[in-house]
């Protein structure tokens, strides 16, 4: 098991891994690995863009020291129970809206001291802005039209001015209509009247189909 550029991510031929921080439990159905005495949790780029994006060459400063992360678009918890490994002693703020996905997510929260749920609409960060406080790191996966826009929002209420942070873009989700490098260049734009610089624009072909990986920062 080799580190990787990534503080926190290891990798084994491939694979991707993180130790874990709950010995002898899994997320989502992952593999687990005992080496030296630690057991790291397999993870998986074809369910979680992160690790897509890392596989697909993320730029080794995408995060420095991290104390605060606000997630946007938690589901059931999958890329954020890695996070977890990866900060146990930072605060995760996972938002998520939809009751579905929400209670596996405060089911892993009981788990996982470090992760804590809000439910809540990522388009009003003015509910959930004052509990969450200033973050390093802004992490966003929803499926919404404006999620650009959404991203800039939170970026706004809660980003530190050295911040970093990442949007997965859902390119079908904005429309169906328009060429996807016509909706990537608007969501730059997006970003950009926000006051938000993009360092490293990637595809996550063919982890995730029709989805880019913005990293930016202020």
């Amino acid at each position: 098991m080799e580190p990787t550029a990534w503080d926190g991510v290891y990798r084994e031929g491939r694979d991707l891994f993180t130790v874990n921080a709950t010995p002898g439990k899994k997320v989502y159905g992952e593999t687990l690995r005992t080496v030296g005495g630690v057991e790291y949790r397999q993870w998986d780029p074809f369910r979680s863009k992160l690790a897509a994006f890392l596989l697909r060459g993320a730029p080794s400063t995408l995060w420095g020291k991290v104390e605060r992360v606000l997630y946007l678009g938690g589901a059931h918890g999958t890329t954020a129970s890695h996070l977890s490994d990866l900060w146990p002693d930072a605060s995760i703020f996972v938002v998520e809206k939809s009751p579905t996905s929400f209670a596996p997510l405060l089911a892993l929260a009981r788990r996982r001291g470090n992760l804590l749920p809000i439910f809540a609409d990522a388009q009003l960060p003015e509910r959930y802005g004052a509990d969450v406080g200033t973050v390093d790191f802004l992490y966003q996966d929803v499926a919404q039209r404006n999620q650009a826009a959404i991203f800039v929002e939170n970026a706004r209420a809660s980003l530190a001015p050295s911040g970093t942070g990442l949007l997965m873009l859902k390119v079908r989700s904005v429309t169906q209509r328009r060429p996807a490098a016509a909706i990537v260049r608007d969501a730059r734009a997006e970003l950009a009247r926000g006051g938000l610089a993009v360092v490293q624009e990637t595809s996550l072909t063919p982890f995730s189909r029709e989805h880019v990986a913005l990293a930016v920062r202020r």
